[in-house]
């Protein structure tokens, strides 16, 4: 098994916490849906409640449960010292058995503990409680509950590691050393999302979340912003809210859920922040919900149910892309756009008109826009207008390259960042490349001894040298390396990226690798060509009248970066491609990334004047389809294509092709004029492996 994967990062997979209400905890299905999140690969910890199980156990004991009457006719449970041990009994006896149950029914392994165990969660007490006894205010000072204090997240994590399912209750280890301490179950899922660095916090209820009226189901609160929660809270929802709100001080997406389910879509989210103007809405709310690459469900859930509240078929593909569809007619376009992030993550936040997080530049504004479009557009029967958010565009591209294979276009536009005044018309080609190699261990004081580490690194310079020898504007990254000793033998490995100028042709790149790494075995992650696209094709030129008619002097880019256009030209043969979307790509993948929302607006007025020009041309003429290919597109750097020198820059006055300065690469295209009338060949760029 590989240790680097396709990028080098300590990101683990997505990271659910869940917390199950005592009444849930007896709805089979709930557990479903549980198993589901693991068979997706999610990591998932659950948080068990207690009411029901402590009940139970109290009375086949036959031990009276205690209550404290507090100020203002609520209660809680009385939990001085000689009760903690029963209480723990309930949770170990009757609570936690069932989760353990369910779940090893469903072939899952679990590990269940109060959280006391192990210290993995601790607390401070709680200050004396003033309680109402017979009518008079009484100050009880031996209540056992607290307040987290500390989480033991690296033994957490390493049950987390072990096992499919962990699930912890309360109580809590007393951080002063007393025994132990209860702790509301709610706030420790919380706290537990928290340190965790989760990507989601579910709190299963038996309503359908937090209802504006608690007598009337009916009125629930789709979306409360972070502070608005409260007023409406009665009962025990006032503990889930207030547990929903100190999530919101970590990174998880938070919702209340319910009745017995895991879904946002019948609960309540819970957001950090109220977006500036209404029409900014999607776009903040998209950010914030966390969809690091191979975690893009709950996205591509929550766009579903967006585009069915406005008229439009939206559903997820095999591959777990988010598809909507406005049309039936032949004349189709394609909006691709990806739902994934890279690592790392951190509170959306709104400095006026700029929105900060992870996400919002590359690429979810550009996925946004294309939504909002496709809603706010008028289809004529000719046309079928298709949106997708792929999935794993940062590491795979396994979305597009489902969509590809299932969703033929005539022209396609995709969601990267290109700014609000420029068209990204062309990429570099992309080989991704894991190199293994296993070597004898010996005592390095020996004279020439060497080891998996020292040929990984003699062939990686190798290949540094005749890479550049081949191609000096090739681009060559070292995307990890690592070695291991394993008894005997020694295994390392080490992934590399080179970006593939028009100059190199990709087939020729992939024997150079296999000739030069010798021994070493070499797998081919991804190998997908350089693409450009003419300036006289009818989707530029859509695209073209689009910023004339907004006054603006448009770029036209060729970036030394790559895209999911790159994935689409393995096969497709003539079938315009551009990248359009606001932002800056220098901000890509950094800690700073940011959005001017006038940027976003003005982008998403060019895309609906591109998109509706481009659709207003009417029925195509009988045209070559995806297969079948023409000139127009291409695969650059393949020896033999056809085409003519004039087609790449400057026509009719206009503004030529552009080095793209990006955190993807900063230069220009070498002979981009030349390399803009190349057509796709033939399935050099297929993956070898996803």
């Amino acid at each position: 098994m590989s240790v680097l994967g396709h990028v080098a990062s300590t990101r683990k997979a997505a990271l659910y916490v869940v917390k199950i209400g005592s009444a849930s905890l007896g709805h089979d299905a709930l557990f479903d849906e549980v198993a589901l999140l693991r068979r997706r690969g999610a990591r998932v910890l659950l948080v068990a409640g207690g009411a029901a199980g402590i009940a139970r156990h109290y009375a086949d004991i036959g031990r009276p449960v205690r209550t404290l009457s507090l100020r203002g006719d609520s209660a809680v449970r009385y939990c001085p010292p000689e009760e903690m041990p029963h209480i723990v009994d309930a949770y170990e006896r009757v609570t936690l058995p069932r989760v353990r149950d369910a779940l090893t029914a469903r072939g899952l392994t679990v590990f269940t503990s109060v959280a006391r165990d192990g210290a993995l969660v601790s607390a401070l007490a709680n200050r004396p409680l003033r309680a109402v006894v017979d009518g008079r205010t009484t100050v009880v000072r031996d209540h056992r509950a607290g307040t987290v204090t500390d989480v033991a997240a690296d033994r957490v994590q390493a049950l987390l590691d072990a096992f499919d399912v962990v699930c912890l209750s309360p109580p809590v280890a007393d951080g002063a050393g007393g025994s132990a301490l209860n702790v509301d179950a709610d706030v420790l899922a919380a706290e537990l999302a928290n340190a965790l660095d989760a990507d989601h916090l579910r709190l299963v209820t038996g309503t359908p979340g937090l209802l504006g009226d608690p007598e009337d189901r009916a009125s629930r609160l789709v979306d409360v912003v972070r502070g608005e929660g409260e007023r409406f809270a009665r009962g025990r929802m006032r503990q889930k809210v207030r547990a929903a709100e100190i999530a919101l001080d970590g990174s998880a997406d938070v919702a209340i859920t319910g009745p017995h389910t895991l879904s946002p879509a019948s609960g309540t989210r819970f957001w950090r922040v109220r977006p500036p103007a209404p029409d900014l809405s999607l776009l903040s709310r998209t950010v914030e919900i966390s969809s690091v690459s191979a975690d893009e469900r709950e996205l591509a859930e929550y766009l579903v149910e967006w585009c069915a509240e406005r008229g439009v078929h939206a559903e997820i593909d095999a591959a777990g892309n988010l598809v909507a569809t406005r049309g039936s007619g032949d004349r189709r376009l394609l909006m691709l756009g990806h739902l994934d992030t890279v690592p790392h993550r951190w509170p959306v936040r709104w400095d006026g008109l700029t929105i900060s997080g992870r996400g919002c530049v590359d690429a979810k504004a550009s996925l946004v826009a294309y939504l909002e479009t496709l809603v706010e557009m008028d289809v004529p029967s000719w046309a079928q207008v298709r949106v997708i958010g792929a999935v794993e565009e940062e590491v795979t591209s396994a979305g597009a390259f489902h969509a590809r294979d299932h969703y033929p276009a005539d022209a396609v536009i995709v969601g990267e960042p290109s700014g609000e005044k420029a068209l990204t018309i062309g990429y570099y080609g992309l080989c991704k490349v894991r190199l293994r190699v296993g070597h004898s261990v010996g005592h390095t004081a020996g004279q020439g001894v060497t080891t998996a580490a020292d040929r990984l690194v003699d062939v990686l310079s190798r290949l540094r040298d005749e890479i550049g020898a081949a191609d000096p504007q090739a681009l060559v990254a070292v995307l990890g390396i690592h070695a291991r000793n394993g008894g005997d033998v020694q295994v390392g490995e080490a992934v590399i990226d080179v970006r593939v100028p028009p100059t190199l042709d990709l087939e020729h790149l992939v024997d150079l690798v296999h000739r030069v790494a010798g021994p070493v075995a070499v797998q081919v992650l991804r190998a997908t060509p350089g693409v450009i696209t003419s300036r006289t094709s009818p989707l530029v030129k859509a695209f073209s009248r689009a910023f004339r008619e907004e006054g603006v002097a448009p770029r036209f880019l060729a970036k030394k970066g790559s895209s999911d256009m790159n994935t689409l030209a393995t096969t497709w043969r003539g079938v315009p491609m551009v990248a359009y979307g606001a932002g800056d790509a220098a901000l890509d993948h950094t800690p700073d990334e940011h959005l001017d929302a006038e940027e976003f607006r003005r982008s998403r007025t060019v895309l609906a004047r591109a998109v509706a020009n481009w659709v207003a041309e009417g029925r195509p003429r009988a045209t070559p389809s995806a297969a079948e290919g023409t000139a127009d597109t291409g695969t650059v750097g393949s020896p033999g294509s056809p085409g003519s020198p004039g087609n790449a820059a400057g026509v009719n006055g206009a503004r030529p092709v552009e080095a793209a300065e990006t955190a993807n690469g900063t230069g220009t295209f070498e002979d981009v004029e030349a390399a803009a009338l190349v057509t796709v060949a033939a399935a050099a760029g297929e993956r070898t492996s996803r």
